[in-house]
């Protein structure tokens, strides 16, 4: 093991990629504030759903967001350059991960996944050359890196594209019915727009996504059919980009090829200046044991939590217990309309809330949906009430609809959301069965 772990390659795929992260990190964090991102999402609304139990961790005011933002693109920037490098990358994880878990409005398995990038990167020494670390203090120079810094990404992106594969073996994606109402929104695309609303098209993005991520790391990895797949990821990713904006990540993806290429390849590509590092030499430190032990839980946890919604009563595309995390991206194309009604436990008065008075439209179409949502703001309600002196009850009426099936209720409405308590890890009984 500790020969295949610590033996030593040339270092330019993680050089490269240490480049190419910092300024994607970069731009991901201003462009959140020049799109106006961070207004609509973090700023505008009067509260945030944090994820339960983190309801302490709200936004900045404005001002201080905006600064929060600025100081997170500074972070990618030094990642980019290779300047305070540890501290840089762990600010940058804290930074992202606190702003990816104080709010569920654009919650995206994206966002998830550059919070593990960023955190694994904190152990890779991607500094040690072509990086203001390095020129500063020579001494930590490097041409080679042990093997793990490659296979760590490998390993991570394998299970992001084998569970993405598994997740889309279901009715609805196999008879591109979800494909189809997620092209109808994209009808107005210049160009593209008609192309994407023909059924072969349907069936081959259905089909073809299952293909390209079951099988896109075993082809990347065997030689023959490696440029195949790099090419086939480069229409892959850059699809994606052009018709779902999906930010930074179709790059991030491409950029991992360089970690399924021979290192003298990406050497002679992009720094052809820098020696080529061949001896090969096996170099195991002293921590390999806690090394490898942390990456053994870490992706033991990244195996396990895709999978725990078979452990949940009910479907997970109805219920959402288990989705996040779980990289269940893009499979379901999901609309509810709510109703909420308080009453004052003491005079026994009923009210309905117009959502609009507490919420912005992006969050109205979670509290419609989404059960964990829809508990958060009955308990955000009752705070409320309390504030004013009142003891309430919240009753939901909500019905959702299901990749264009006919809508159903979701809650029962007889039970009082605001006196119930959340249990993440069983089924909340509250919820109507889906059939």
């Amino acid at each position: 093991m500790n020969n295949i772990l610590f033996k030593h390659i040339d270092n330019s795929p993680l050089i490269v990629f240490r480049i190419i992260f910092g300024l994607l990190c970069f731009l991901e964090s201003v462009g959140a504030i020049f799109t106006g991102w961070v207004k609509r999402t973090l700023i505008a609304p009067d509260f945030t759903f944090s994820f339960i139990g983190l309801e302490w961790l709200q936004p900045l005011p404005e001002h201080l967001m905006y600064a929060y933002y600025v100081l997170m693109g500074v972070f990618g920037f030094c990642i980019m350059l290779g300047y305070k490098y540890r501290l840089s990358t762990l600010m940058f994880t804290l930074m992202w991960a606190a702003t990816y878990f104080m709010q569920k409005a654009s919650y995206n398995n994206h966002y998830y996944l550059l919070i593990i990038l960023s955190a694994i990167m904190v152990f890779l020494p991607a500094n040690r050359y072509l990086a203001l670390d390095a020129k500063h203090n020579p001494n930590i120079k490097q041409l080679s890196m042990p093997q793990w810094c490659s296979w760590v990404f490998i390993i991570q992106m394998f299970i992001v594209y084998t569970y993405g594969a598994i997740a889309k073996v279901y009715p609805d994606w196999l008879d591109t019915s979800v494909i189809e109402l997620m092209m109808a929104s994209k009808k107005h695309y210049y160009l593209i727009g008609d192309l994407l609303q023909q059924k072969w098209v349907h069936y081959f993005l259905a089909y073809g996504g299952i293909l390209f991520d079951g099988l896109v790391i075993p082809l990347l990895l065997f030689k023959p059919t490696r440029k195949l797949a790099f090419f086939a990821s480069i229409f892959f990713h850059l699809f994606n980009s052009i018709v779902f904006q999906v930010g930074i990540f179709p790059y991030l993806s491409l950029a991992f090829a360089l970690f399924f290429f021979s290192p003298e390849t990406i050497r002679n590509i992009f720094l052809k200046k820098k020696p080529l590092y061949t001896a090969g030499s096996v170099i195991v430190p002293a921590y390999n044991k806690p090394l490898i032990a942390l990456f053994a839980i870490h992706f033991l946890i990244q195996l396990a939590l895709p999978l725990r919604h078979h452990l949940i009563k009910d479907d997970v595309l109805w219920t959402e217990e288990g989705h996040r995390m779980s990289w269940r991206m893009m499979l379901r194309s999901k609309h509810g309309v709510a109703q909420y009604v308080v009453m004052d436990k003491a005079t026994q008065k009923k009210e309905s809330i117009t959502l609009s008075d507490y919420l912005s439209p992006k969050q109205i179409r979670l509290v419609s949906s989404k059960p964990d949502v829809i508990w958060q703001f009955a308990q955000h309600l009752k705070k409320s009430y309390a504030q004013a002196g009142k003891d309430i009850a919240v009753y939901v009426e909500c019905q959702v609809s299901i990749n264009g099936k006919p809508y159903k209720p979701l809650v029962d409405h007889n039970v009082d959301l605001a006196s119930v308590k959340w249990d993440p890890f069983r089924h909340s009984p509250w919820l109507l069965p889906s059939k």
